[in-house]
């Protein structure tokens, strides 16, 4: 059932501009929307209403003069805990990091703030972003809005459970293997993970994104004028562009889709996730695409290959860490990083060179294919209490094989929901472009939306599903 707060971002502007809604009036009832909601999901940290509050009278003063800041103003967006502003600590998820407020703005708030978004809490993500799980040594654990028994998935924990209860329209996460897509998928939003450099990140790392999460495709795609403006300190920043972001009109017929149902490795695809990839798979060849079966991407030795790398690098990160520091990290993901210790140089390297075989391998597929569907996870849920959906440190990358591929080839993809399990938990279809093919993700992310009706079912709010 449609709340009181559920409004795009078009529509939140338009009535702003009319003056039949102001920023004040929307936070509010967004504010209590957000109380009903809060003590059951946990998706929030550094959560200001106050803040908030004053931000939203300030954007309603500005639009009642006709002046409003930018293509944002008044927008009430959250930022994953990771992504630093100013005065505000960045735990990075875990017990181990000592609270020192950020000197500046990373890229996204401070392009955010220049548009005048109101930047009213940060969302939860596991220790150092390193799970796909809404636990965390730091944050109270969060829960998924669907079922608050099963995890939202993550390390964009807090956005995913955030967008998915209805937090406002826009949520921005970082991915750097499936870290937007997967909890998206599990929480039956939508989830943008763009071309690498198109959102600038800071810190940098290989594979690392950001993206807009939100409950429809035009409230993600409208954030991108703002969120993809360069920024100096992001030394893989894509020039500026003139891209139309709000062009999300696409013809299908005759463009050749790859359907992709088999990862090479990881978890077995449920079969309730195969079926649902399966069916949207035939809306596009109702549409007109010529729909293919494709190869995975992925073997296990290019995801055991990251594995190693991936902790040699975390290792090197903690070790200097005091011991109780240390000790004070989430144990799932210390005793996974104390691996590290005993990498050489030489197997660290080897480990990485298994990312550029990802890049070939996927590189190879897009010269056959103009798109790829595939599921975004492989399995349908888990419990909330687990860190990852094997809830098993010697396996923890099983569940990535679908999406982590496209951030080591640095290409666009995005997850949108594509039906339910018996269960009444979302399934997500991943939906992935070639390299720099922003637009046509998003593109056939509307489409899909357009033709499903955009699975608008939304989770009930908590005292309905006591009562359910």
């Amino acid at each position: 059932m449609a709340e009181e707060t559920d409004i795009s971002v078009r529509d939140l502007l338009k009535r702003f501009s009319e003056r039949s809604l102001s920023p004040s009036e929307y936070w509010l009832a967004l504010e209590k929307h957000i109380e009903a909601w809060e003590p059951v999901i946990s998706a929030l940290y550094a959560y200001d209403p106050d803040e908030a509050r004053r931000m939203a009278a300030a954007s309603t003063a500005r639009w009642a003069k006709g002046a409003p800041t930018g293509p944002l103003d008044g927008i009430p967006v959250t930022l994953k805990e990771l992504i630093a502003t100013k005065g505000q600590p960045v735990p990075l998820g875990t017990r181990a990091t000592e609270l020192t407020p950020a000197l500046e703005d990373a890229p996204i708030a401070a392009r955010l703030r220049e548009d005048g978004a109101i930047l009213f809490a940060k969302t939860t993500c596991p220790d150092y972003g390193m799970l796909s799980s809404g636990l965390s040594s730091f944050h109270k654990l969060t829960r998924n809005p669907w079922d608050p028994t099963q995890n939202p998935g993550g390390s964009s924990a807090g956005a995913s459970a955030a967008a998915a209860a209805g937090y406002g329209p826009l949520h921005i996460g970082t991915d750097i293997g499936g870290s937007v897509r997967l909890p998206a998928g599990w929480t039956g939003v939508f989830g943008f993970k763009p071309s690498h450099g198109r959102i600038p990140v800071d810190p940098y790392y290989v594979g690392r994104c950001a993206g807009p999460m939100a409950r429809t495709v035009e409230d993600a795609a409208y954030s991108m004028a703002t969120l993809s403006r360069p920024d100096w300190r992001d030394g893989t920043s894509l020039p500026p562009n003139d891209i139309n972001w709000m062009d999300l009109d696409i013809d299908v017929r005759g463009m050749k889709i790859g359907l992709m149902l088999d990862a090479g490795c990881g978890l077995a695809v449920d079969d309730e996730v195969r079926d649902a990839v399966a069916a949207a798979a035939r809306r596009f060849e109702e549409a007109g695409a010529v729909v293919v079966d494709v190869a995975p991407v992925l073997t296990r030795e290019m995801l055991d290959g990251l594995d190693v790398f991936w902790r040699a690098r975390f290792w090197g990160d903690i070790v200097g860490l005091s011991e109780e520091r240390r000790q004070s990290i989430l144990p799932y993901i210390h005793d996974w990083a104390k691996g590290g210790a005993d990498i050489s140089g030489v197997e660290a390297v080897r480990g990485f060179n298994q990312t550029i075989e990802m890049r070939k391998t996927c590189g190879k597929l897009f010269t056959e294919v103009d798109a790829v569907l595939s599921p975004t996870n492989p399995i349908v849920s888990y419990p909330a209490e687990w860190a990852s959906p094997t809830n098993d440190s010697q396996r923890p990358f099983e569940h990535i094989c679908f999406t982590v591929p496209w951030n080591m080839s640095e290409q666009p993809a995005s997850s949108i929901n594509c039906g339910f399990s018996r269960s009444g938990m979302p399934i997500g279809l991943q939906i992935i472009g070639p390299r720099f093919g922003d637009m046509r993700v998003l593109q056939l992310s509307k489409a899909f939306e357009g033709w499903t009706g955009g699975m608008s079912v939304w989770p009930k709010r908590p005292s309905q599903q006591a009562t359910a």
